[in-house]
């Protein structure tokens, strides 16, 4: 009974493509600040909004996880003042920040939101993830990847 029951939770829950393997990730790099970072473009197939500075948004189809990869000009600040200037909200359950990064993740509204930024002399180079806090074990190893492959100039 155990068997079935755990069959029929892994075929109501949304399917991530094989994202692990290298056929499903792509690296996307902005040239304007020379970020890098891997991808999964099997599971973000939407090109979504621009954010801020450069890059480009990305989403599932079903619109429900999305990634940002962000570069904007590095106006000498610390990533903890970064950080603050961003009023991110209260209830962070991981942060660490750094003399060159911070990461910080919590949830909010049934998702994960994880967003990790590189400091370099010219720009602070972004990935913010958004993905349903139901999936954590599945996106765990997809955001592992994008953040240590994360780089910039």
């Amino acid at each position: 009974m155990k068997k079935i029951a755990a069959i029929a939770v892994m075929l109501l829950l949304p399917a991530l493509p094989a994202a692990a393997g290298a056929e499903g990730w792509t690296s996307y790099r902005i040239p304007e600040s020379g970020t890098s970072v891997d991808i999964p473009s099997s599971i973000f197939t939407e090109e979504a909004a621009r954010p801020d500075g450069y890059g480009m948004r990305y989403r599932t189809g079903d619109g429900r996880a999305d990634i940002t990869v962000q570069a904007v000009p590095n106006d000498g600040s610390s990533p903890a003042v970064f950080l603050a200037r961003k009023n991110p909200p209260s209830g962070i359950i991981y942060k660490r920040i750094t003399p060159r990064f911070f990461v910080v993740s919590s949830i909010r509204r049934g998702k994960i939101w994880y967003n990790r930024c590189n400091f370099a002399p010219r720009y602070v180079h972004c990935v913010l993830i958004n993905y349903p806090a139901a999936e954590k074990r599945q996106w765990d190893a997809i955001v592992t990847r994008v953040s240590r492959t994360l780089s910039g100039g």
